[in-house]
């Protein structure tokens, strides 16, 4: 979930390939025709929830980049291809600008990363929280939990437990007592050569 890449951003190529996104095709609540809207009590803003679109990309990128290197480090192509794998693209948006994201995967997709491997070698069934970003203007305004809910929403509706990481070397507190905060459970450690996660479920509910 770390490539390296270089400071300016990578064409865009490979993600012009998919003409067509709609990734929560089985599930009521994320269908593209319905609109979500949350409003921020505390600067009386209302924000829109909806499926990431192939124009997003370059936003995503930049949001992405803000939350390194807790967010892993990807290029625009390989934001495109999460996109085509992904279960739930989510973006959230204020006046039409995206301002945060969620990317999560089922099991077995074409994906790379050592931690998305852990829970595929452990678990036949999952929704798996690849990322989560909020741009920096608008962090802690409740944006990530708003995001976090619509995942547990879709757990739920397919009883489906979700799988997420957390940073533990260098720790995460926060993330820590986030995911425990919405009945995450510790699942084990996964050690590698330069970092070290805590690996968490949260079992989906009636």
């Amino acid at each position: 979930m770390s490539p390296s890449i270089s400071s300016s951003s990578p064409d865009m190529t490979h993600a012009l390939r998919f003409p067509s996104y709609r990734f929560c095709r089985d599930s009521i609540f994320f269908r593209m025709d319905r609109i979500h809207q949350v409003v921020e009590k505390q600067r009386n803003i209302v924000h829109t929830y909806r499926d990431c679109e192939v124009q997003d990309i370059p936003a995503m990128w930049t949001i992405n980049e803000q939350g390194l290197p807790g967010t892993g480090k990807v290029s625009e192509t390989e934001i495109a291809h999460l996109m085509d794998i992904s279960e739930l693209c989510l973006g959230a948006f204020h006046d039409d600008s995206l301002i945060g994201f969620v990317i999560c995967l089922l099991p077995n997709k074409d994906y790379g990363s050592l931690n998305y491997s852990w829970f595929n070698q452990r678990y036949e069934d999952f929704i798996y929280v690849d990322r989560i970003a909020i741009s920096i203007k608008h962090r802690n305004n409740g944006i990530g939990t708003e995001l976090y809910e619509k995942v547990i929403q879709y757990s739920n509706e397919k009883q489906i437990p979700i799988a997420a990481e957390v940073s533990l070397d260098p720790p995460n507190e926060g993330s820590d007592r986030f995911h425990l905060r919405h009945s995450f459970k510790s699942v084990g450690e996964f050690h590698q050569e330069k970092k070290s996660v805590t690996m968490y479920i949260r079992e989906s509910q009636e």
